[in-house]
């Protein structure tokens, strides 16, 4: 990589005064892990943030579809109940107590339905659209990481042109390990944010899942026992 060259070029002409070959060639070899190390990190998380983004985009839009559908099934148990007891209206004793039964079947099964909806809004599309924002902060951190190597390279550059002219070079070291210093702060900080991110993530994850699925049951066993206890009521 363009860094570790730049890198270790500096390293053999600031160390070759005070170093023996032996010695300089164990440095150039722990400077090139070193970045190899930072270098392959980040990109990897370039590649999973951009990729993992595009994912939680398309989850939330099917998210958001599915709450939708839900909130409108429960808008047509409004329709449905509000149509069965105009009709109770019209018919006889007997049949219009089933009729009423029935709208009250429907009535209910629209708030199960509505909570449905709601749960799913706020365990999942809720969570989903968070981290579509947190994606784009970690984006954000990487590009700040990346402007911090480009002037890390820049001072390199500015070092060797001040050595060759001999001209300058006090300001050119003071300033390279300035710049040098600054990428390698942000580097540490970007990387545990990173890490912190994703530990955080998967258990956030894990949490609004579980307790989504364990939701979904309990809404799903009360649309049993409503559908449950209203042809019972027709049986007797």
């Amino acid at each position: 990589r363009k860094l570790t060259g730049t890198a270790l070029g500096w390293l053999r002409v600031s160390l070759a005064l005070s170093l023996n070959k032996e010695e300089l060639l164990l440095c150039s070899i722990a400077a090139h892990i070193l970045f190899q190390e930072v270098e392959d990190f980040f990109e990897q998380e370039k590649t999973f943030l951009v990729n993992y983004y595009n994912r939680i985009k398309d989850a939330c839009a099917k998210a958001d579809k599915m709450t939708r559908s839900h909130k409108n099934v429960a808008d047509d148990y409004i329709y449905t109940s509000a149509c069965l007891n105009s009709l109770a209206l019209e018919e006889p004793t007997v049949i219009k107590r089933y009729l009423l039964k029935v709208a009250e079947l429907f009535e209910k099964l629209r708030k199960v339905e509505s909570r449905v909806s709601s749960d799913e809004d706020l365990k999942l599309s809720e969570l989903l659209r968070y981290y579509m924002l947190n994606i784009e902060a970690a984006k954000d951190l990487l590009y700040r990481r990346t402007r911090a190597l480009v002037d890390y390279e820049n001072s390199n550059k500015a070092l060797d042109k001040a050595r060759l002219k001999s001209k300058d070079v006090r300001l050119a070291e003071v300033h390279q390990q300035d710049c040098c210093q600054k990428f390698e702060k942000i580097s540490e900080s970007a990387k545990q944010e990173l890490m912190s991110f994703k530990q955080k993530r998967i258990a956030a994850f894990r949490k609004n899942l579980i307790e989504m699925a364990e939701l979904e049951i309990k809404h799903a066993k009360n649309n049993v026992s409503l559908l449950q206890s209203c042809i019972d009521l027709f049986k007797n």
